[in-house]
């Protein structure tokens, strides 16, 4: 039984350390929308989602007044479109992003996430529509994300899809260029995507979820961050179980929030998602969590190291917290939405190689990477493949949110706003890949997917 006074400690967390409920996400399934009709099934979707969310962010706003919780995003996810696309004569997936996009105004929600296409294992009716819809889709939504999963330990790599989103992820960014590629800061690709992942942009309703249910991901890096400045003297086990206790208290205060917002809401409580994801405020940092272990700049050796730490005490010490944890659950690692990962992009300590390398044990994977906009669609392909190689073998999610900076080169910066931040570009590899990728096929599963 949860109440008040099992979050009292967390007081000076919340005011002094930049603690919050990163999201309350509500997930809707629209299987029951489907109808050879798009404009039916538009009609059916906008009908759904307002109904089952239109106090959404209302009760977010209550139990952040009430309890003294900062809920900084209300969400929703729904089935991924793909599926749903499948069953209309008239595939025009942008038009069912359109009327997400309605609906997320509607509600008021910040995201709407679920333009989204499962095809690890080839294309179904629908899928390919739906991904060559992304980049417009993207452009003329504001709210709308999009996810594409191409990959699983289960079942390998589809390279024909791997090739198909390099091309979508550069013309996302071309889209909105005079936005700063925003388009393709919305769009991410995945190997082993959870169906119950509160976050974006990778959120989606899984077809094993319920009709309705209510997911929230807690953050606290800044708090992680303060407690290790008080652990001089302290070796690695003892860093290793300051961080665990501290993962406690930060999701007690989630299953708080998420018991609450499920009961007013009288929709399921799904899961509490533990990922330390951190914002580009000064003071709410995954690399400053590192860098208090000991090391000079996120990006040098033992970063690897150190983040594999800190990833596996966060899920210890969640894990005690909640008997209900999902998503991802881990340590993000962002580029432009963490302030020391900026910083350590700009000066040259943190790059690609060394972030895909932290990839193999952190949350996520390549995530909000700036790229030059010269960039071949092949490269993108290419470092979307290592990432998803990783995530495969690994039996882990791993996913890659690249932007390309159209017209912009290594050095320079794009600016997002809010809490997708800003970053620099950073350098690539431009040997070509373009031979390898153009093989298509796929890459077969590993032989730890032969489980059963």
């Amino acid at each position: 039984m949860f109440n008040v006074g099992d979050i009292l400690e967390t007081i000076t967390m919340i005011q002094d350390e930049n603690l919050d409920v990163r999201t309350i996400t509500m997930g809707i399934s629209l299987l029951d929308c489907c109808h050879s009709d798009i404009d039916v099934t538009c009609a059916k979707i906008y009908d759904k989602i307002t109904r089952y969310a239109k106090n959404l962010v209302k009760t977010g706003e209550n139990i952040e007044r009430e309890f003294g919780i900062p809920i900084i995003h209300k969400r929703i996810s729904v089935t991924p479109i793909a599926m749903i696309l499948a069953s209309c004569d008239n595939k025009d997936a942008v038009k069912i992003a359109v009327t997400l996009e309605k609906a997320a105004n509607a509600c008021g929600v910040n995201f709407i996430g679920g333009f989204s296409a499962l095809v690890q294992k080839g294309f179904a009716h629908g899928d390919r529509e739906l991904i060559e819809a992304i980049p417009e889709a993207l452009s003329v939504t504001e709210h709308v994300c999009s996810s594409v999963n191409i990959g699983s330990t289960k079942t390998g790599i589809n390279m024909d899809a791997v090739k198909l989103m390099g091309r979508q992820v550069l013309e996302a960014s071309r889209l909105t260029a005079d936005r700063d590629c925003i388009g393709a800061a919305k769009l991410v690709v995945f190997c082993n995507a959870p169906e119950d992942n509160p976050f974006m942009a990778g959120a989606f309703h899984g077809a094993g979820e319920p009709d309705c249910v209510i997911n929230v991901g807690v953050s606290g890096p800044g708090v992680v961050r303060a407690a290790l400045a008080k652990s001089e003297g302290l070796d690695l086990t003892g860093i290793a179980d300051l961080i665990k206790r501290t993962a406690f208290k930060i999701t007690r205060m989630g299953q708080l929030v998420a018991s609450e917002a499920s009961k007013r809401l009288g929709v399921p409580f799904g899961i509490v998602d533990l990922s330390l994801a951190p914002t580009p405020a000064i003071g709410d940092s995954v690399a400053h969590i590192l860098e208090e272990m000991g090391l000079e700049s996120c990006g040098t050796h033992g970063t690897t190291a150190a983040l594999a730490l800190l990833n596996d005490a966060v899920k210890k010490g969640g894990v005690m917290a909640s008997s209900h944890v999902g998503g991802l659950s881990g340590a993000f690692i962002p580029v432009t939405e963490d302030a020391g990962m900026i910083d350590a992009a700009r000066n040259g300590n943190l790059k690609i190689e060394k972030l895909e390398a932290m990839t193999a044990v952190c949350s996520v994977g390549l995530d909000m990477i700036v790229v030059p906009g010269d960039i071949a669609p092949e490269t993108i392909s290419a470092i979307i493949a290592d990432e998803a190689a990783i995530g495969m073998v690994n039996s882990k999610t791993t996913a890659v949110r690249l932007i390309p900076a159209i017209g912009k080169k290594v050095g320079d910066e794009l600016e997002f706003g809010g809490l997708l931040g800003s970053g620099p570009v950073m350098p690539i590899n431009y040997s070509s890949s373009k031979k390898f990728i153009n093989r298509g096929g796929r890459i077969p599963a590993p032989m730890q997917s032969l489980k059963n």
